[in-house]
């Protein structure tokens, strides 16, 4: 299946629901249904809980996935005496649906995971991490026990895996990096099986290289065993840290284009003077604005990981080819698609351009549903009379085309910022991006 139709995590059943309302009533009703649909990923929530014994970097760790430093606003208050009382929320400063809660320490003598997890309110929480800063006690493994017998899923987290390399490192002439990690990670999983975890999920990483060691795994094994309406959400705020979140992200996004560019066409389409055409530019602005942000190419984000990296955030910016700075407005958006209309927007990284203005109009006796199924990847097979209804386009024509030019403009602009997202990552990383292919 082609990754710009039916991908998402929009099933082949909703595909038949919006075909089927085609058929049998009309165009509108199935943008409808589409509009639902970006409506219901807007509000899901995501709710993931971290805990673990005092003093091992629960909050630190809190702090690095939202891509914050222990220092900057909003993050959570870290030190070695338990500072968290009570579970305490910290949303993810470009995702608010996504909550991190940093729950009470649980080295208590008098322990119970049971009593734990009912006092922490167990139920609201979609999965949960497990920190330690050394050996996993009798009280994580109770924990992750009582979790499992409850459904939900858990993982290990082995944390500050930088300080007990670099400890490593001094003490042995004949150090070696991957078998220090493999030892330190089979005696994790070694002390959790005799505590009775049976076949822990055990991840070493450091919150301050989370772009090193097992966090890339982490981040694959939470979002493969996320419910699929939560993996969207899920993805999108992962840490922009490797070539492969950068690639996720891009086929995410991409799978949704078509539908933004069917949806744009149908639902509040402005005529557009000089193109012939309407779509809705603030849905387009605001989509394009979404790429940047999921890519970490927005200002808030370019100025956090210049922190990080010790990189000026305009060498940052430097590295960056496609011209975007600063929010997308609805002006931009109108010239862009205006190049499109004219043949003059390329896809980077292709020796041809896709289908021009030209080869649309001479491809006779198209309906706007025939091309439709052509670009969706078929299934959406509209009757001719079902089109009528777009709102401000005279003609199956002009529709047609509507759909053709937002859905090319999107793709272009998601190329471009995917390979903005590579240079940026290369600049703040240079090993990380040197090592991985290119998106």
């Amino acid at each position: 299946m082609n990754k710009d139709n039916a991908g998402g995590f929009m099933s082949p059943d909703e595909l038949q629901v919006i075909q089927e309302t085609i058929e049998t009533e009309s165009l509108g009703s199935a943008a409808q249904k589409i509009q639902e649909y970006f409506e219901q990923l807007d509000k899901t929530e995501l709710h993931i809980a971290v805990t673990g014994v005092s003093g091992k970097g629960k909050s630190t760790f809190v702090n690095a996935i939202r891509g914050l430093g222990d220092e900057d606003e909003g993050s959570a208050p870290t030190g070695v005496v338990e500072t968290t009382m009570e579970p305490t929320p910290y949303h993810h400063p470009n995702y608010p649906n996504v909550t991190f809660w940093d729950l009470p320490g649980i080295g208590r003598e008098t322990f119970s995971a049971d009593q734990f997890l009912d006092k922490v309110g167990f139920h609201r929480y979609d999965f949960f991490i497990i920190i330690s800063s050394e050996r996993f006690t009798s009280h994580d493994a109770n924990l992750g026990k009582a979790i499992q017998k409850m459904g939900k899923h858990f993982y290990f987290i082995r944390s500050k895996i930088d300080e007990s390399l670099r400890a490593k490192r001094v003490r042995k002439s004949n150090y070696d990096e991957k078998a220090t990690l493999d030892q330190i990670r089979q005696d994790c999983i070694s002390g959790l099986q005799k505590f009775g975890v049976g076949a822990p999920k055990v991840f070493l990483i450091s919150s301050f290289e989370l772009d090193k060691y097992d966090f890339p795994q982490l981040q694959e094994a939470m979002e493969k065993e996320l419910p699929k309406e939560k993996r969207h959400v899920f993805l999108l705020a992962l840490p922009n840290l490797s070539v492969s979140v950068y690639q996720r992200k891009k086929e995410l996004l991409q799978a949704n284009i078509w539908k933004l560019a069917l949806l744009s066409a149908t639902v509040a389409a402005v005529p557009i003077p000089g193109l012939g055409f309407g779509v809705d530019v603030k849905l387009l602005a605001k989509e394009i604005n979404k790429y940047k942000k999921a890519f970490g190419l927005d200002e808030a984000s370019l100025k956090h990981l210049s922190k990080q990296v010790n990189v000026p955030v305009l060498e940052l910016k430097k590295a960056t080819r496609s011209g975007f700075d600063g929010d997308i407005t609805d002006g931009m958006v109108i010239k862009m698609l205006a190049k499109v209309a004219g043949g003059e927007l390329i896809v980077p990284g292709k020796e041809k351009r896709e289908m021009t203005m030209s080869d649309f109009s001479n491809e006779t006796g198209k309906t706007f549903s025939s091309m439709l199924s052509k670009l969706a990847g078929g299934g959406l097979m509209a009757a001719k009379e079902h089109l009528s209804c777009f709102v401000g386009i005279g003609t199956v024509a002009a529709g047609g085309i509507a759909f053709w030019v937002t859905r090319s403009m999107l793709k272009s602009c998601l190329e471009k910022l995917a390979e903005d997202a590579h240079c940026v990552m290369v600049r703040a990383f240079p090993n990380e991006g040197r090592e991985q292919a290119h998106i």
